[in-house]
């Protein structure tokens, strides 16, 4: 699908902090729309998997029907951002899945050659703010019950690394990019900041 110097931005909308995604769009003046049919798929240049519970998006796409379609099109190269669930729904491997009481192990869309860890970070309680370092950008960044990318294929760009703790050597990765693929651990959305979703935006266009 060719993509207009003004992409048709989606974000998945079946679980999750979808709404504050589409205000940070919104706030930049881009058009976004909520996510939530293999129609409403269809009607995207672009689409932003949001922060929630990566184990009931990925149950939720394939009820829905979404998650094959989803597959489909980040393999024909529809640009894709993913934060913290979205993180985890764009790892080609998770290590610790969620396995459901059926016996149902956690799927994730895949697309980016890594391996992440959910909750890497440790619990809730354990959520933190870190500055790091963007693209550039000198960025507040929000950590709730975040993942890590803890391998990475030789196609993948770290783009922000954190040390959280004395034993985190040279940094443990908490943003990348394969392409058209973005992912962070954290939550831009949250913050007010949207020089990342700026970035995807860019990133849409081919400008990034």
């Amino acid at each position: 699908m060719k993509v207009t110097t003004m992409p048709k931005i989606g974000v998945l909308a079946l679980q999750g902090d979808f709404r504050e995604h589409l205000a940070s769009f919104e706030r930049l003046g881009q058009r976004a729309q909520m996510v939530r049919t293999v129609e409403d798929l269809a009607q995207v240049d672009a689409l932003v998997l949001p922060g929630g519970e990566s184990s009931v998006i990925d149950r939720l796409s394939r009820n829905y029907g979404l998650a094959d379609p989803i597959k489909d099109r980040i393999a024909e190269g529809m640009p894709v951002y993913g934060s913290c669930a979205g993180m985890i729904m764009l790892a080609d491997r998770i290590e610790n899945p969620a396995i459901a009481r059926d016996g149902a192990v956690q799927q994730s869309f895949g697309g980016i050659d890594m391996t992440v860890k959910r909750n890497a970070f440790g619990r809730q309680v354990d959520s933190f703010e870190h500055q790091l370092d963007f693209n550039g950008d000198t960025l507040e960044a929000v950590f709730i019950r975040a993942p890590e990318a803890v391998q990475i294929g030789p196609d993948v760009e770290v783009i922000s690394t954190v040390q959280a703790g004395p034993n985190d050597g040279q940094g443990r990765i908490v943003a990348v990019r394969q392409g058209k693929l973005l992912a962070t651990s954290f939550h831009p959305e949250v913050t007010g900041s949207t020089a990342i979703h700026q970035f995807f935006i860019n990133l849409t266009r081919g400008d990034a």
